[in-house]
């Protein structure tokens, strides 16, 4: 199993989590889809759910609420979370280079500091400095996180910022024409690319990708589950994938990265 033990290098995605109207609901899907373990936590962490694969953190769920009773609830979405030394430090770097700080950063307990921000292009992430928890504790295995990616209506001016507030480089990957690898220390930790292929009018966005064993299989699973198929699979350069929805709208994707199916 891909243990993670040691702390994320500032700049790489270390978790990821659900904001949806239903937390039960998706509580139980995602158990169906990835054989995750989680429960409705307590009332001091806002009811988050801290869901486990093998024992392992994975990924957390949590009821999504309006910081205004006027406003309307936020969206359902996968939040994609970069780890930091020091949240406020790092607000400050996107704040000046053009990014928006959504939710100013506030301690969780003893386990970390977050916030949410968002790059300036719109694409809405985390930060999270940890504490007593570094993040996800298994990675790139199936019904584990394995991939970020940053989808942006302006790559060369996301790739100056991710630079220069947060240390990461955009460099172009072999073999994959109008896609660049994100890198830390030199390590690819995620991607990014245009919208370009994308439906006209689909907003920057952070997209998480989940390892499975059986792409078609997982797809099929999703839809007898009330998902929706918004990519069907295909086969690319690191193996099968699809993009998809959950019953309640969060969208992600799931690869089989062991290669593209035999022909």
């Amino acid at each position: 199993m891909p243990e993670v033990t040691a702390p994320y290098a500032p700049g790489t995605p270390c978790w990821v989590d659900l904001m949806v109207p239903d937390q039960q609901a998706a509580l139980d899907f995602y158990r169906d889809l990835f054989g995750w373990q989680g429960e409705v936590g307590p009332p001091e962490t806002g009811g988050y759910a801290v869901c486990t694969l093998n024992g392992k953190p994975v990924a957390g769920i949590m009821t999504s609420m309006s910081p205004d009773p006027d406003q309307p609830t936020p969206p359902t979405v996968w939040t994609t979370y970069l780890a930091v030394s020091d949240v406020d430090a790092t607000e400050k770097k996107i704040a000046d280079n053009g990014g928006t700080v959504i939710m100013p950063g506030m301690d969780v307990l003893t386990l970390g500091r977050m916030s949410v921000v968002a790059d300036p292009t719109g694409a809405v992430y985390g930060l999270w400095q940890a504490r007593d928890f570094p993040g996800a504790q298994v990675v790139n295995e199936p019904g584990a996180l394995i991939w970020n990616e940053l989808n942006t209506s302006d790559p060369q001016a996301a790739a100056v910022f991710y630079s220069t507030a947060l240390g990461i480089e955009a460099v172009p990957m072999e073999g994959a024409p109008d896609y660049s690898a994100l890198q830390v220390d030199g390590r690819a930790v995620g991607g990014t690319q245009g919208l370009d292929k994308l439906p006209p009018g689909t907003p920057s966005h952070w997209l998480c990708y989940f390892a499975v064993e059986d792409t078609d299989s997982t797809v099929d699973l999703l839809t007898r589950g009330g998902g929706r198929v918004l990519v069907p699979p295909f086969d690319m350069m690191a193996g099968r994938m699809a993009i998809v929805q959950d019953p309640q709208g969060g969208t992600f994707a799931v690869i089989n990265a062991k290669g593209p199916a035999s022909p």
